[in-house]
């Protein structure tokens, strides 16, 4: 699908809700077991998807959180916005309130696709990660009610020092669960995640060329979250900085943070990513519309020419751009270079850097 992004965002994420049951070590949101009293009301949350649908028919909405379905009116709000003509996912948190009772509801209200989180292969790493004993069970019922329901299922797996040795088995189960697609989310420090150790440049560039190697054959799709640097390293394996990189959901250029990309907090507030926590506005107040296309800092951040450092001289930078929330949590600047990128525009020689990881590709895939 090709999508203007001067006009409307390629993926509009939506926080439902700060409340979730688990207390995962990443967590962007700081999330607690209650819900807060300013959230939007059933009301304002029905208007806000009415102007969501503004953007244009078939809009891509994902329901975040916290946990999206720890609100009452969740599946009301999801029947509303397929009203609309909204085109919406939703990434619930693997805990005791997503019965198979719950994702029997989902199907019913013709939601697109379900994202579960996995940390870890195996119940005791992916349970210590989450903060909650049992979360590695919960999810995995969660996932078969899912295939039993016909929803799609997409995988998603934060990538950090400690998660980074799990990823091989972490993609056989992805496998295993007949996922569409494993996104991987490289941290950002924010929130909880600011006590969590990130892997150095080079190092995310070992698992963004396994990646690359492991999308060749396996049976799903792969894409990155503030990462766009993968579609620098597919095409760098494939003919250069113009190369056709459509990753797992059909994109074909880099949406970053505030281009092709926007985030709307449980309070309304919206920001050009929930990892990027600069308000343009609130949708109480304003469009979702109004604020996405013509705020300053989206309009910018949608200026590929505007980049700083050596993201703005990057021949790569409109098939990439570089994350955008991770320039700002560590410089203050959402324009300057993304810190995880090791790639050196000037006088760089084409070649891949060496592992520093012994990654070996699961045999099974399909």
């Amino acid at each position: 699908m090709q999508v203007d992004t001067d006009q409307r965002p390629f993926v509009l994420i939506w926080e439902l809700t700060q409340a979730c049951d688990l207390a995962c070590k990443h967590c962007r949101a700081d999330a607690i077991d209650e819900r807060h009293p300013d959230e939007l009301t059933t009301e304002e949350a029905k208007r806000f998807l009415e102007d969501v649908s503004e953007f244009g028919e078939g809009q891509l909405l994902v329901l975040s959180g916290g946990d999206p379905v720890y609100r009452d009116d969740t599946l009301e709000l999801i029947e509303h916005g397929r009203a609309c003509g909204l085109r919406i996912t939703i990434t619930p948190s693997g805990t005791n309130s997503l019965t198979p009772s719950m994702v029997d509801g989902l199907a019913e209200t013709g939601i697109r696709r379900m994202a579960l989180s996995f940390d870890g292969a195996a119940a005791g790493a992916h349970d210590d990660f989450r903060g909650e004993e049992g979360s590695f069970e919960q999810t995995i019922r969660a996932a078969k009610a899912a295939q039993e329901a016909d929803i799609p299922l997409q995988i998603n797996t934060t990538v950090c020092r400690e998660t980074v040795d799990e990823l091989p088995q972490l993609s056989e189960l992805v496998e295993q669960l007949e996922a569409v697609l494993w996104s991987v989310f490289f941290l950002v420090p924010v929130g909880r995640g600011m006590a969590i150790d990130p892997l150095s440049p080079w190092e995310a560039e070992d698992v963004m060329v396994w990646l690359a190697e492991l999308e060749e054959t396996a049976p799903f799709g792969i894409k990155t979250t503030e990462a766009p640097q993968y579609r620098r390293v597919r095409a760098q394996q494939q003919t250069g900085p113009h190369a056709a990189a459509t990753d797992g959901i059909g994109r074909s250029t880099g949406i970053i943070a505030g281009d092709g990309f926007a985030f709307v907090s449980h309070l309304g507030e919206v920001y050009p990513s929930g990892f990027l926590p600069r308000s343009v506005g609130n949708v109480r107040d304003t469009s979702i519309v109004e604020l996405y296309r013509n705020t300053p800092l989206m309009r910018s951040l949608r200026d590929r020419d505007s980049l700083v450092g050596k993201c703005g001289r990057c021949e790569f930078r409109y098939l990439c751009g570089g994350s955008r929330s991770r320039a700002y949590a560590y410089t203050g600047d959402p324009l300057e270079s993304d810190p995880l990128c090791p790639y050196r525009p000037d006088g760089f020689t084409g070649e891949l850097p060496k592992q520093h990881f012994s990654f070996d590709l699961p045999e099974s895939t399909g």
